[in-house]
């Protein structure tokens, strides 16, 4: 869904996108038509253009903060349909996208039908988080032990139970000084806006029938305190709205800004253990 959001926003929406992810469509493999004409029939729906707003904004901020950082070693928790390997142009970033072993299956068979060939270095590394660890895994596949990573993890955390979540972290927790982690979390409940209510209550229970319920939330303080006992000095929370130029805001179209989850964006220190030795 998150691919057919970022296919259709160009389609659908206007000038100024929020991304462009020119692979999407590719990536949906025989579901495009269906899951991209779903948005063209049904363009100014508030709910689709939420998820168009989501899954957007969020891909243009952590994009834009990997090329900033000046760190080479990417590494995308529950990379999905993500295809920022498939049309990085520059080709000199390492990327590493980490997911259940089923999931990289499909995507692998999509991608040699459609003759998708990363641009550059690029690692699957299979990793189901209800029950494995990501960093020993990243560490096997070749991360650089030595250099600094940019972890994105978006659209995954909610699904995630607490306990999940907090071994993931404690994961990440031995990756070298300097690396850069952005999670995207949904919001408790007290703080969503209208928006983030509205879609919340028309979102959250198909996909608790679909089988992924929404099983973690937090505040702000929350997760602040979540990542500082992991090594994570919290860098910002980023909403939907300030995670793209104000400007891009004043739209014609169905787009609007909504407080239903955020980006964290933090940092390790430089007390940070080994790689695959965080605490447990």
């Amino acid at each position: 869904m998150a691919a057919a959001a970022r296919a259709a926003h160009p389609l659908v929406d206007d000038e100024p996108y929020l991304f462009r992810d020119d692979l999407a469509g590719a990536l949906l493999g025989p579901h495009a038509e269906e899951l991209v004409g779903y948005h063209l029939r049904h363009r100014r729906h508030p709910l689709l253009a939420a998820v168009r707003a989501q899954a957007t904004v969020r891909s243009h901020w952590v994009e834009t903060r990997l090329v900033a950082s000046g760190i080479d070693q990417y590494v995308i928790l529950g990379a999905g349909l993500d295809s920022f390997g498939y049309r990085d142009p520059a080709a000199a970033i390492r990327v590493f996208e980490v997911d259940h072993p089923e999931t990289q299956r499909w995507k692998r068979e999509i991608l040699a039908l459609a003759d998708i060939s990363a641009t550059g270095e690029l690692a699957f590394v299979p990793v189901d988080f209800e029950h494995d660890e990501p960093v020993p895994a990243l560490a096997a596949a070749g991360v650089d032990r030595e250099r600094p990573v940019l972890v994105s993890w978006l659209g995954v955390s909610m699904y995630l139970t607490g306990a999940a979540i907090e071994a993931v972290l404690s994961g990440l927790s031995g990756l070298p000084a300097g690396s850069e982690l952005v999670m995207e979390y949904l919001l408790d409940p007290a703080l969503r806006d209208e928006h983030g209510r509205s879609y919340a209550a028309s979102v959250e229970p198909a996909a608790r029938a679909q089988g992924e319920p929404w099983l973690s939330s937090f505040t702000p303080a929350a997760l602040d305190q979540l990542l500082h006992r992991h090594g994570f000095a919290t860098v910002a929370h980023i909403s939907h709205r300030a995670a793209v130029p104000a400007s891009w805001w004043q739209r014609t179209d169905a787009l609007r800004p909504v407080d239903l989850c955020r980006l964290a964006h933090a940092r390790l220190g430089a007390a940070a253990p080994p790689l695959g030795g965080g605490a447990r």
